[in-house]
Parts: structure tokens; sequence; C-alpha cells
């Protein structure tokens, strides 16, 4: 699945398959401007950051089970979003510190470090990346990936597979080479 958030006409915070099908909205209300998405791929949490509402929040993959990790100044000027373990990390360009957050009790937070210009933060780590399996993208014996020409995006699942095709090109009638 891919989760973004958007917050043009309507905010909210949406999934769908990797082809961009099957897009559906997870959270459509009491959201305002929501720049910022982090996921617990173990439980499968969607949290964000809602720099109007000055709030950092967290629903299921669902939209279900909501509530308010933080809220009030505190989380006015903080940008990007990570999580690992009990913690979520973030960024506070006012002061330009990396903060660390306790995502179960949200009055534990602690500076950990200054970055200058920093708007984004990741964690990297061999726990928090998932086995990759066999998969429908896989490149075949040919060095196509997924049998497609150009693009092969995974579908609903890792055993379906859609192909898409570069800009400037349009995709043949079989579904796979581009012309």
């Amino acid at each position: 699945k891919l989760f973004f958030t958007d917050y043009g006409n309507a905010a909210k915070v949406e999934r769908c398959d990797m082809d961009g099908m099957n897009r559906t909205w997870i959270v459509d209300s009491k959201i305002e401007q929501p720049t910022a998405l982090a996921l617990d791929l173990v439980n499968k949490y969607v949290y964000w950051l809602d720099i109007y509402l000055d709030s950092v929040e967290v629903v299921d993959y669902q939209g279900r089970r909501r509530h308010t990790i933080m809220k009030g100044k505190q989380v006015r000027h903080l940008c990007g979003l990570a999580v690992f373990e009990n913690y979520l990390y973030t960024l506070n360009s006012d002061n330009l510190s990396v903060l660390r957050i306790n995502r179960f009790n949200s009055t534990d937070v602690q500076s950990l470090a200054r970055l200058a210009n920093a708007k984004e933060i990741r964690v990297y780590q061999k726990r928090a990346q998932t086995a990759v399996r066999s998969h429908a993208c896989e490149v075949d014996p040919y060095g196509m990936p997924g049998g497609c020409s150009h693009i092969c995006l995974l579908s609903s699942n890792y055993k379906a597979r859609t192909c898409r095709c570069r800009t400037g090109f349009i995709l043949g009638s079989d579904g796979r080479s581009c012309k």
C-alpha cells in the first residue's frame, strides 16, 4: 500500500495500491493541514502531523482507533516524522532540533541534536526493514520487471502487478509493452 496526505480542497490521509488503484480515505474529518506521515509497519498504524491544528495523531490502516498523541504550541514548528520502536522522531524548524517523542506518553519529549536546514527525517535500521518475498515485479529472464517493458507497479497484493509506460508512450494491447 501507498499512504499519503492531501490538504487541497478537503484535507485527508489516504491509501491506495502501489499502482494507484483502490484509493481510500482513511481520515477525512477534523483534519486541516497534514504535512508529514509515518507508518508503524509492525502494528499497522499511520501517524501524521497537522500543522494547522498543532497536533500529532494516529489511526490504524483502516482509519479506526484514532487518537491524539500530542497537541498544542509544541507541535507548531514540527516538520518531518518517523516512527521507530516506542518513539516518534521529528524536526523542530524553529530551533533546528531533532526531537524524540514517546508515542505512548507524549510528556516524554527529548531534544537529541541540532541540524541546520533539515526538513525531513527517516530512521534506517535493519529491524525496521521488512523482508522481501518473491513478487510480481521481479525481473524476468529478459531483464524486464514483471515482464513490463517500462514500469512495473505492484497492485492489490504482491502477486499482482500493473504495467505502465514512461511519458510519451502508450501501453500496448498486450498490457506489457509500451509504444
